[in-house]
């Protein structure tokens, strides 16, 4: 989610209804990310609601990490959840979300697979020459490898070598600090990167999980 956008349909989480799944994507402009959950619903039709940024950190502290089904009420200016010893309400943004369908990648076939741990461990180092983590890392792929690498005029250089399974060769950049974020959030043993060219922003998935896609667009330059 974005944080002080002037585009304050950003700065919250769309709940989107549609054919009995639940889906919830977050955009700031630069990255996505976008998960479905099946729900039991007496909606027909789409329903879409904007939850606050602030709603969605209170949230995350105390939902239950349980199976066990919550109750959820989208009205048109307010969501109410209601699980076991909590009943929480908030108001909602009142505006249009991006059509988000339209962001994610749908030609990208250029597909890299690598340890998830090994890549989140590599990305994290080669740019811990930056101290705020916003240099470009750059991609710098041929066949079954990928070359790491930091260049920060202050502080120097950082570079690595992965062995992934890829089948072309390519060159792109991207803030270190989104594929970390991206990285983190993955459960799985193995992460999939799925590029289109160098100026075409990159599917991120999960092998494991089939509900979850992230979309990162590279840096220029």
């Amino acid at each position: 989610m974005a944080s002080q956008d002037v585009r304050y349909y950003l700065n919250g989480l769309l709940l989107e209804i549609n054919d009995g799944n639940l889906i919830a994507v977050a955009t700031d402009g630069h990255r996505l990310a976008s998960s479905s959950s099946p729900i039991d619903s007496k909606e027909e039709g789409t329903v879409r609601n904007i939850l606050p940024r602030k709603a969605v950190i209170e949230l995350a502290k105390i939902l239950r990490d349980e199976d066990d089904p919550l109750g959820l009420t989208l009205g048109s200016s307010s969501l109410r959840i209601k699980d076991k010893g909590m009943d929480f309400s908030s108001k909602l943004i009142d505006g249009k979300f991006p059509n988000y369908v339209q962001v994610i990648p749908k030609n990208n076939q250029k597909k890299l697979e690598v340890n998830l741990q090994l890549f989140l461990d590599s990305v994290d180092r080669v740019a811990s020459v930056s101290l705020d983590k916003k240099d470009g890392v750059k991609f710098n792929l041929t066949k079954d490898t990928l070359n790491l690498s930091v260049n920060n005029a202050n502080s120097g250089d950082g570079k690595e070598s992965l062995n992934v399974k890829f089948d072309h060769d390519l060159e792109i950049s991207f803030n270190s600090r989104y594929l970390i974020d991206v990285a983190s959030q993955l459960d799985g043993d193995k992460i999939e990167i799925f590029f289109n060219d160098t100026g075409s922003p990159a599917l991120i998935k999960d092998p494991s999980d089939f509900d979850s896609i992230y979309v990162v667009m590279p840096m220029k330059g």
